[in-house]
């Protein structure tokens, strides 16, 4: 690992992070586990601001659901509010690219067929530079969001309101429904010069 690539999660417990919202996240072979939903597991010891997010995760099934939500404005009160004042980094395998793994969920395009298989390791890296934020998954360019370009209407209500995001932000981690087993060996940063 880069010597200045910080861990977040420990691989031992839920220090430094507090659930949201119903269901929560379990450690099991120093592995985070997402259990039930939806919730949301946010690290409360900082906003991150100019870094590279790495999260390594897997899915257990082909339509698991989770998400990775940076720039969220405040301490989440619920889930929700990581939703509306945060950006979610999609985690989904799905024929819909504006909801598919790697995109700014409703908000970017993501081409399809980058997330490996159920039960293989995915390597995520967030870029989070000024306000723009690239997502890079297994080595692939998957989408680069400005949020100063044109977005697509809010089409549900369970989509994120439009609007900027603060460029330090907290990030977290989705636990979004009972079906969905999803696991993260790693979840860290490294600042940008």
């Amino acid at each position: 690992m880069n010597a200045s690539r910080r861990q977040l999660f420990n691989g031992r417990d839920l220090s430094g992070w507090e659930h949201v919202g119903p269901g929560g996240f379990l450690v099991e072979d120093g592995m985070l586990k997402t259990q039930g939903g939806m919730g949301l597991l946010w690290y409360t010891g900082e906003k991150i601001g100019d870094a590279v997010l790495r999260v390594v995760y897997r899915v257990t099934r082909e339509d698991d659901n989770s998400g990775v939500f940076v720039r969220i404005a405040d301490r989440p009160p619920d889930p929700w509010f990581a939703v509306h004042h945060g950006y979610e980094v999609q985690i989904l395998a799905t024929d819909d690219e504006w909801h598919r793994t790697g995109g700014i969920y409703s908000l970017s395009r993501a081409p399809a067929g980058v997330q490996r298989p159920p039960d293989e390791w995915n390597v995520m890296d967030v870029a989070l530079r000024g306000n723009l934020v690239q997502v890079t998954l297994n080595d692939v360019l998957v989408t680069t969001f400005d949020p100063a370009g044109p977005v697509p209407p809010r089409a549900q209500d369970y989509e994120p309101e439009r609007g900027p995001r603060p460029e330090h932000g907290y990030i977290g981690l989705q636990n979004h429904d009972a079906a969905s087993v999803v696991y993260f060996r790693e979840v860290s940063v490294e600042a940008l010069a």
